[in-house]
Formats: structure tokens, C-alpha cells, sequence
């Protein structure tokens, strides 16, 4: 299974989306964009695995800095450390 497969899975079933890799990869780098599928893009920050994290994000070509600050932004609310805020 491809690591965006795997992540979508765990990011789009607890919320019933429909994602697709392109619309949560573009969701990790903009602030906005996250905020409007907010609750598959914490998943993605707090359920999935920070490597399958870090692998999804190099596969689908994202700035490390943009996804780090949308995690920065989405853990100003979460109680618990999020791997890629630090």
C-alpha cells in the first residue's frame, strides 16, 4: 500500500471525507486551507505515525517549513505534543 493510501485511510475515516493526497497535502501548507477540513488534517498531525508523516510529506513534495507551521498553528489547540510542531 503507498504511503498516501495509508495516510488517507487513517486521516479520512474517522471524519467521513473523501480526501484526496492533493487536497490534504495542500491543506498541510496553508492555514486556511486547514482550518476548513480541520478535523482530517489533526488527524494527520496526531494519528499517523511521524515517519509515514515525513514520508508522505517528501512524496508529495511539500516545504517542510509550510507543513511545520500549519502543525505549529494546530497545536496552539491540542493538549499533547504533536511531532512535527517541535
Amino acid at each position: 500500500m503507498s504511503t498516501a493510501c495509508t495516510v488517507l485511510s487513517t486521516v479520512n475515516a474517522p471524519y467521513g471525507a473523501d480526501l484526496s493526497a492533493e487536497q490534504l497535502a495542500s491543506s498541510l501548507c496553508d492555514i486556511a486551507a486547514a482550518q476548513a477540513v480541520l478535523g482530517p488534517v489533526f488527524a494527520f498531525f496526531s494519528e499517523v505515525d511521524p515517519a509515514l508523516q515525513r514520508a508522505f510529506i517528501a512524496e508529495m513534495g511539500l516545504p517542510d517549513h509550510t507543513v511545520r507551521q500549519v502543525a505549529q498553528h494546530i497545536q496552539a489547540s491540542c493538549p499533547f505534543p504533536l511531532a512535527l510542531a517541535a
